[in-house]
């Protein structure tokens, strides 16, 4: 099975402030567009009441799929959380996808599998075998799902895939996915560190885990827009920090030693941009003296800069459950929706920090 490469054009959830705000269709993200959408903590309460059933990016019908129209209402629903609820964005992902479906009287079956890959290919299959009749899947890894694919056409069960892409053919293997534009996170970050360093310097990647595509499209977009913009800032160092605070904080103990000329550190989420405050802190270092990009839009890391130590956070938004329900709401009705969605995402620097802190996950 080929990877499924990413539509350039794509649907385009616009949250915003107002509630019921209607989702985009047709729009096309420019690959030098810099701005930071306005933020909505609560939109991802209110969004995703309208799903695209046209636009420029590629849709996806009911019948192109396979499957058979159902009352959502009257269906069972099955959610696979990848990873362990210790991290903020996961928490905050599951308790939207539960309270969306609470909200709606929906009966969703649920699952964690605990940052453990087979886990999660039986949990799935688990939830097929209780009568789940649609899925929403958070995936551990990109790769690997065959076995689950396999199992749902032969029961004609609906996937929407959440925050991270299963590598898979859309309306074939599964519907739609729905995250951030990783890319755009990518280029986003390293804005906000060339404004930090002024440009210059010796610069570190903490990346996130491997066989995703999170870690690769964040890694690519800040890469290349370090290249085009800011040939004066070097990437001397990258290793994987797996996505948690613990490794991030051991790698950064290793980049001190072996750089102590470092200036900047992008961590590609926030748990790990944590672990290097506290290697940071351990170090003697003093607040800012390393600037620091993450990417999430947890309330530790918000709280960080407040206190000096990161310098901008890219939020990934986390709050699925309206988009994701509402998607299959329109899909299992026989209207088209989008094979490739997009979750609008903000963030945070000194200037609204303080300000938009209990907006943070």
């Amino acid at each position: 099975m080929k990877p499924h490469s990413r539509t350039t054009t794509r649907n385009i959830l616009a949250m915003g402030l107002v509630a019921g705000l209607a989702l985009v269709t047709g729009c096309t993200k420019s690959e030098s567009d810099n701005s930071a959408p306005t933020r909505s903590s609560s939109a991802g309460d209110d969004a995703g009441k309208q799903v695209a059933e046209s636009g420029g990016g590629k849709t996806c019908a009911i019948g192109d799929y396979g499957a058979d129209k159902l009352d959502l209402k009257n269906a069972v629903v099955g959610f696979s959380q990848s990873e362990k609820e210790a991290n903020p964005f996961r928490i905050a992902e599951t308790a939207s996808i539960k309270a969306e479906a609470s909200k709606r009287g929906i009966k969703l079956l649920t699952a964690n599998a605990q940052s453990q890959f087979s886990k999660q290919i039986s949990d799935v299959q688990d939830l097929i075998a209780k009568g789940a009749k649609l899925l929403v899947i958070a995936p551990l890894n990109s790769d690997g799902w065959e076995p689950v694919l396999r199992s749902a056409q032969a029961k004609k069960i609906p996937i929407i895939t959440i925050d991270r892409q299963i590598n898979a053919a859309p309306c074939k293997d599964y519907v739609s996915f729905i995250g951030s534009d990783f890319v755009a996170q990518g280029r986003r970050a390293a804005d906000q560190l060339i404004a930090a360093t002024g440009g210059k310097g010796e610069i570190a990647i903490l990346l996130g885990a491997a066989g995703n595509n999170v870690t690769t499209e964040r890694t690519k977009g800040f890469e290349e827009r370090v290249k085009a913009k800011a040939p004066g800032l070097k990437i001397v160092f990258k290793q994987t920090g797996e996505f948690t605070r613990e490794k991030g904080q051991s790698v950064t103990e290793q980049l001190i030693q072996s750089k102590p000329g470092i200036k900047a550190i992008y961590a590609e989420n926030d748990e790990m941009g944590l672990g290097a405050v506290n290697a940071l802190k351990g170090a003697g270092k003093k607040p800012g003296a390393v600037k620091i990009v993450t990417i999430d839009g947890t309330r530790n890391a918000v709280q960080g800069i407040a206190d000096g130590w990161i310098s901008a956070v890219i939020e990934s938004n986390p709050r699925f459950g309206p988009l994701a329900f509402a998607t299959l709401d329109s899909f299992t009705q026989g209207k088209p929706v989008g094979e490739d969605i997009v979750i609008q995402d903000s963030q945070y620097t000194e200037a609204n920090a303080k300000a938009d802190l209990d907006k943070a996950f």
